[in-house]
C-alpha cells in the first residue's frame, strides 16, 4: 500500500502555513552541522538554500495531500539541486549528510505535528515511510544530478587538458602566455620542471586515464601513448607505484627532467629509449630511465653515423673470419674499458690471463699504434659499444665497403 495514500490530508493542512518556519529550521541545523553549508554573510546563497528546503518540504506536504502527484517532479528538482552543489564544487558526501541532518530536523516537526492532531499508531508509522521514502527518492535523484554535473565537468576538464597537451607538444614551440591560459583553464598548475613518459603497447583511453595520479597530464591516443609528469624530482611527485595502474606491465620510458618549455625534448629521448627497448638494445620490459642510459642514447642518437666511425676505425678486423672477428672485438672493448689492463680484462671476459695477452698481441699486429693514441682508442670504444650497448654479446661490427687488408701476415685463427 502507498504509505502516502494511509497517512491524513489534515496533515498536510496543518504544517503548510508552518513551511517556512520549517524550513529555517532545518536550514539552522544543517549550518550548524555542515560547515560547508555555513555562509551567514552570503544572503544570495542563504535565500538559495532555504528556498531549497522549502522545496522538498512542500513537495512532501503535496504528496500528502494530492497522493496521485507526478513523482518525477521530485526528481527532477532535485536532480537539479545536486548539479548545482557539483556546481558550487561540493561532493557527494556533503551534499549526502545535508540531506540527511534536514530529514532529521523536518522529522521532529512532524513528529510534534502528528501528536498534536492525535494520529493513531498505524498512521504515524505510515507518516514515517512516507516521510523515509521521500527522503531516498531525494537522495538518489541529488546523487544522480550531482554525479552527472560532476562527470560531464570532469569530461570537460579531460578536453582542456587534452587541448593543453596538444598545445605543449605541438610542431611549433607554445608562447609562455598561451600555456599559462590553457594551463589556468585546465585547473593544471604550471610546473617548473617536466618529465615525459612514453608508454608502449595499447592504451584504453578512458580507462586509462581516470587511473592518473592528479597533475598527471596524458595523451593515450598519440604512438607512443605520453604522459607528463610535473615537477618530478620534487618529493611527492607521482611515480613508481602512483603510475603502476596506468601503465598495466607495458613497457615505458621515462624522458629526461627538462624545463616546461623544452618538454619535447624530454618526448623525443623518452620516445627514442622506447625504440631501443623494443629492439633489445635497452631493458624490454618495466619502466627505463632515461637517466640511467644518457650514454647509450647518445651513441645511438645518428646510428648512421656511428657505423661510419666503426667501418672506418674498425676496417682492421674485417678481414677475419667472423668468430675469431667476435672474440678479438669482445676482447678489446672489455681491454679499453679496463684502461688496458690484462687482469681486469680477464675478469670482465671470466677467461685466463694469457688468453687475453695471446689476443691482444693479434690485436696490436692489426690496430699498431693506434691502440696507444687516445682518439683512436676513444673512436674505438665508441664504436665497439654500439656494437654491446645493451649489455648482451651481440655484435654490430661489419665489414667496410671497400676492406682494408692489415699489412702484417695473418695470425693463427685460435684463441
Amino acid at each position: 500500500m502507498d504509505s502516502f495514500a494511509v497517512v491524513p490530508h489534515r496533515l498536510a493542512d496543518f504544517l503548510r502555513p508552518h513551511l517556512d518556519d520549517i524550513a529555517e529550521e532545518v536550514e539552522r541545523e544543517v549550518q550548524v552541522q555542515v560547515p560547508e553549508y555555513a555562509r551567514p554573510a552570503d544572503e544570495a546563497y542563504v535565500r538559495t538554500i532555504r528556498a531549497g528546503v522549502k522545496q522538498a518540504l512542500t513537495l512532501f506536504v503535496d504528496r500528502i495531500a494530492e497522493t496521485g502527484q507526478d513523482r518525477g517532479h521530485v526528481a527532477r528538482t532535485y536532480q537539479e539541486i545536486g548539479r548545482g552543489e557539483a556546481g558550487e564544487g561540493r561532493g557527494l558526501e556533503v551534499l549526502q549528510a545535508a540531506l540527511r541532518l534536514g530529514g532529521r530536523a523536518a522529522w521532529r516537526r512532524m513528529m510534534t505535528a502528528a501528536h498534536e492532531l492525535g494520529l493513531d499508531s498505524a498512521e504515524v508509522a505510515a507518516l514515517a515511510d512516507a516521510a523515509f521514502m521521500h527522503l531516498h527518492e531525494i537522495m538518489q535523484a541529488a546523487t544522480e544530478g550531482h554525479t552527472e554535473a560532476r562527470l560531464r565537468s570532469a569530461g570537460e576538464l579531460q578536453r582542456r587538458r587534452k587541448r593543453l597537451v596538444d598545445l605543449l607538444f605541438g610542431d611549433q614551440p607554445a608562447s609562455v602566455e598561451a600555456v599559462g591560459e590553457l594551463a589556468r583553464a585546465a585547473s593544471w598548475p604550471m610546473p617548473r620542471s617536466v618529465a615525459v613518459i612514453a608508454v608502449g603497447g595499447e592504451c584504453e583511453q578512458e580507462g586509462d586515464e581516470r587511473l592518473l595520479p592528479s597533475g598527471v597530464l596524458a595523451d593515450t591516443t598519440a604512438r607512443p601513448a605520453r604522459l607528463v609528469i610535473p615537477d618530478p624530482d620534487v618529493p611527492g611527485a607521482p611515480r613508481g607505484r602512483a603510475l603502476t595502474p596506468v601503465l598495466r606491465g607495458r613497457p615505458a620510458a621515462v624522458g629526461p627532467t627538462v624545463p616546461l618549455a623544452h618538454i619535447a625534448d624530454s618526448l623525443r629521448w623518452a620516445a627514442r629509449a622506447l625504440t631501443l627497448m623494443r629492439r633489445g638494445v635497452l631493458p624490454g620490459e618495466g619502466v627505463v630511465r632515461c637517466a640511467d642510459h644518457l650514454s647509450t642514447l647518445i651513441l645511438y642518437a645518428d646510428e648512421p653515423l656511428v657505423r661510419a666511425l666503426s667501418h672506418r676505425v674498425l676496417a682492421p678486423l674485417a678481414g677475419i673470419p667472423a668468430p675469431q672477428r667476435d672474440r678479438l672485438a669482445e676482447t678489446l672493448l672489455a681491454w679499453l674499458q679496463s684502461e688496458s689492463s690484462v687482469g681486469g680484462t680477464a675478469l670482465r671476459l671470466h677467461i685466463h690471463p694469457q688468453t687475453v695477452r695471446y689476443r691482444m698481441r693479434q690485436l696490436e699486429k692489426l690496430f699498431g699504434e693506434g691502440l696507444r693514441d687516445s682518439e683512436t682508442r676513444f673512436e674505438l670504444e665508441l664504436a665497439l659499444r654500439s656494437g654491446v650497448a645493451s649489455g648482451a654479446a651481440r655484435k654490430q661490427v661489419r665489414p667496410a665497403p671497400e676492406p682494408v687488408r692489415p699489412t702484417v701476415p695473418s695470425s693463427p685463427s685460435r684463441s
